[in-house]
């Protein structure tokens, strides 16, 4: 069994291959080719004691399909609670309190023949790169093709990515508008990136900058309450998104007028919506603006099941609304594959993990 770090996974996993692993497991799963169980947090109330508010949260997720030929189990074991930052923004924040001051997050793969395991790899990248990819396929399906103009919610570990991935599958674009509550972040951030990619990438002051004139927008944080007025999208936008409720906060990055605004919702799980009740996504249904069964899956707009927009004054919407253990057994399958080619990571006896009796 191969043990897994992320600086190995940085080494082999690009972009471009991340996207076509989740394109092809999106397809599967659609098609019941693929299996999910659907996200589960567990807080417990054991708190630490330097940080007031913050308590034990175990998260898991857990699925498979035929392309990869693994089943995956991602856990994290975390202090989580809230921080509040400039303008009373709140968002997810996760300690590390893990010797060292680092985190605890694993992804494990067993072989669907051989029922053993065969890796143990950090999650962290994976999960950066895995996001990004998700919206990246959003945007590519429902986007207008010629925008120009993008706004980025978000200067962290999750805008890096996005950023990254819109570049790729809309490299038409010439501008993109990043806010996010802190200034000297997202004017960091700015920087960083016009030199990284040369396109203009600039700080803005307030969010409506981050909407108005941009066909697409993009929100990639850890906010609890939405980013900006829905009012304020514009005929022709993709909006997306990467938080919802998640069964234990009501965390959410887009408010009721951004998705009955909307003339097309996808999102990525349609399970997840009821299982953490987001009440985000099911808004217009409630207010009898749209019908559960108008709400599309990523996979059936893959497959074509489902346009991703049919005239380019549309307003289209995707809520990556959860993450599924299905996306960790594509990609970790195929880091796995490249890392055994580059012989990386660190080789222990699978033996030590299997037994004689049954349970």
């Amino acid at each position: 069994m191969r043990i897994l770090s992320n600086d190995d996974v940085k080494q082999v996993l690009t972009h471009e291959d991340c996207m076509k692993a989740l394109e092809v497991a999106y397809k599967e799963y659609t098609l019941g080719k693929a299996a999910n169980r659907p996200r589960n947090h567990t807080y417990f109330p054991v708190m630490d004691e330097r940080f007031p508010g913050f308590q034990y949260r175990f998260k898991s997720q857990e699925g498979g399909n035929i392309s990869s030929g693994v089943w995956a189990l991602r856990i994290t074991s975390d202090m989580a609670g809230i921080e509040e930052l400039a303008g009373g923004v709140r968002r997810r924040r996760l300690l590390p309190v893990a010797t060292g001051n680092r985190y605890c997050g694993l992804i494990t793969l067993y072989s669907l023949t051989k029922i053993e395991p065969l890796a143990i790899i950090h999650d962290s990248y994976i999960q950066k790169m895995r996001v990004g990819a998700t919206t990246a396929l959003g945007i590519r399906e429902m986007s207008n093709p010629d925008a120009k103009v993008a706004g980025l919610f978000g200067s962290g570990w999750q805008a890096e990515s996005h950023l990254e991935y819109l570049l790729l599958v809309r490299p038409g674009i010439e501008e993109v508008r990043v806010y996010s509550p802190t200034k000297a972040n997202r004017e960091k951030f700015a920087q960083k990136y016009s030199e990284k990619t040369g396109k203009r990438i600039i700080a803005v002051d307030h969010p409506r900058d981050a909407v108005q004139g941009c066909q697409i927008v993009i929100c990639a944080t850890a906010a609890y309450d939405p980013c900006f007025d829905g009012n304020w999208i514009e005929p022709g936008t993709h909006v997306t998104c990467i938080t919802s409720p998640d069964g234990t906060a009501m965390r959410r990055e887009l408010d009721d007028a951004a998705f009955d605004k909307a003339d097309r919702i996808v999102v990525f799980s349609r399970e997840q919506i009821h299982h953490d009740n987001q009440i985000d996504i099911l808004g217009p249904v409630q207010r009898g603006l749209k019908k559960y069964e108008d709400i599309g899956e990523i996979g059936e707009l893959l497959l074509g099941r489902i346009p991703g927009r049919t005239s380019p004054d549309e307003i289209t919407l995707f809520a990556n609304n959860t993450g599924m253990g299905l996306q960790f057994a594509a990609v970790g399958a195929l880091v796995l594959k490249l890392a055994e080619e580059r012989n990386l990571g660190h080789v222990v006896p699978t033996e030590w993990f299997l037994e004689d009796t049954s349970p």
